[in-house]
């Protein structure tokens, strides 16, 4: 058994040991399991949400995309962050004092039943493509690691398995524990990795001289359109408000100060992380001319010493893992509280679901994988998915912010407007003069949105805050 398989199973195996030994935890109820009995500090919350957004679109993916522009695909990560951030100062605290567990749960309390409806379905899309991403990654990092023990398919299997499998036993106390595990090892990994590759390339300027001519490939400027990072930054920020990974986490804070200080701190651990993972896409390009760009970052880290090597792609995998537990989770959750409990089952006891959280957890992440067998780019998918929140964030923003504004069936028309906007989009190539589909649909997300409110003259009530002590 080589030393990178040693690493791995022995990081596998530390994870299934922290989802064992939470899960008399996770099993004392839905709240315990769902939302880890709404007790996570600042520390837990800043790991869980780092852990969300350093996947398989902040690491491979940036590496993937710095592989063909350079430097500037690591604004994915930094957009991100400020994500978060902004999620801490405007959003996270306030869902934690409104005791929701999901957004649409929220739109149902606040305006009508078929805008639970449709956000939940538009949520269960976009969690669902995420999930499939991680396995994407997770199979090009396995493959890339140990070629003689697994196939690019193959890898995605048993990240399915495993991502799953942890997901399954510890619920949110298991993501939120095994998340210490895996940024401590993300960071450690890709810092050393980044050293040893530059060392091992002969130095930046040695790097600079191999490259192509005819982009600056160091300029962070540089290689893709100003309009198009602005425009991450808006599906980062529109995303962390409203999409059930956050929300999640947030809701499993102590309180609301809790959940802001540790949105606001994960944001800023999230912020190196891409351009890190950029500049080893660089000097994927420079060594590796001729793969796929979806391996630019695990060709160029087995090229490293076994022990880095496997320790750095370790922690790759680490990153997938983190985003698929919770990304299931939240799926898990949607399907039980907005369907299943909702209209299926109101009167289900408690034990029965948690029972019914893992079964939907098991067959999101089968279907997912099928997803994954099919999927393109990983981080232009992300960003297409991503921007499904559009509506969902327009909605929040205006019920906290402008709630005069609001009507009844504001919440169901705008989400409606939104995924029907991602279709336009992909079928009316004149609407790209707009560079990015994240400014159509804010667009059209807020002018429908106040369209309902000349048409519409229902009013909703006005949201309360429960502040805890």
């Amino acid at each position: 058994m080589n030393i990178q398989l040693i690493i791995v199973v022995v990081y596998i195996a530390l994870l299934f040991a922290i989802s064992f030994y939470v899960k008399s935890r996770a099993d004392k109820g839905s709240a315990e399991y769902l939302f880890a009995g709404r007790k996570l500090g600042p520390v837990l919350i800043a790991v869980n949400i780092t852990g969300l957004a350093v996947g398989a679109a902040s690491t491979v993916g940036v590496a993937e995309n710095a592989y063909k522009v350079g430097m500037a695909a690591g604004w994915y990560n930094a957009a991100w962050s400020a994500g978060a951030i902004i999620m801490g100062l405007v959003a996270a605290g306030k869902l934690r004092a409104m005791k929701v567990s999901t957004i649409p749960e929220f739109f149902e309390k606040y305006y009508d039943t078929k805008g639970r409806v449709i956000s939940a379905v538009g949520l269960v899309i976009i969690m669902s493509v995420i999930t499939a991403l991680q396995y994407l990654a997770g199979g090009a990092i396995l493959a890339s690691l140990l070629p003689e023990y697994f196939s690019f398919r193959g890898g995605m299997i048993v990240s399915a398995v495993v991502f799953i499998g942890i997901t399954l036993i510890g619920g949110l106390w298991s993501s939120g524990l095994s998340n210490i595990v895996s940024v401590v090892l993300i960071y450690a990994g890709i810092l050393y990795s980044c050293v040893a590759a530059v060392d091992h390339s002969g130095g930046l300027d040695a790097i600079a001289a191999q490259l192509p001519a005819g982009l600056d490939w160091f300029d962070p400027f540089a290689g893709i359109p100003l309009a198009v990072i602005i425009g991450w930054f808006i599906v980062m920020i529109t995303q962390a408000i409203t999409a059930q990974g956050p929300v999640q986490i947030a809701c499993g804070a102590r309180d609301a100060k809790t959940a802001r200080n540790g949105f606001i701190l994960g944001g800023l651990l999230i912020f190196p992380v891409g351009f890190l993972c950029a500049l080893l896409g660089i000097i994927g390009k420079v060594q590796f001319p001729e793969i796929s760009a979806t391996l630019a970052l695990p060709k160029v880290v087995m090229a490293l010493d076994p022990i880095a090597s496997g320790t750095t792609l370790a922690a790759l995998w680490a990153a997938d893992v983190s985003t698929a537990c919770t990304i299931l989770l939240g799926a898990g959750t949607l399907f039980s509280q907005d369907i299943y409990k909702r209209f299926i089952n109101p009167s289900v006891t408690d034990d029965r679901f948690v029972k019914i959280n893992r079964l939907t957890i098991l067959a999101v992440g089968i279907i997912t994988l099928w997803f994954a067998f099919n999927a393109a780019g990983i981080l232009k998918t992300m960003v297409a998915g991503l921007s499904m929140t559009t509506a969902l964030t327009c909605v929040f923003l205006f019920t906290v912010f402008a709630p005069g504004l609001c009507r009844c069936s504001s919440a169901f028309w705008t989400t409606l407007a939104g995924l029907l906007g991602l279709v336009v989009w992909e079928f009316v190539p004149a609407l790209h003069v707009l560079q990015h589909v994240i400014y159509f649909e804010w667009l059209l997300c807020i002018i429908v949105f106040l369209i309902v409110a000349v048409f519409d003259k229902t009013p909703i009530k006005k949201p309360e805050m429960v502040e805890e002590d």
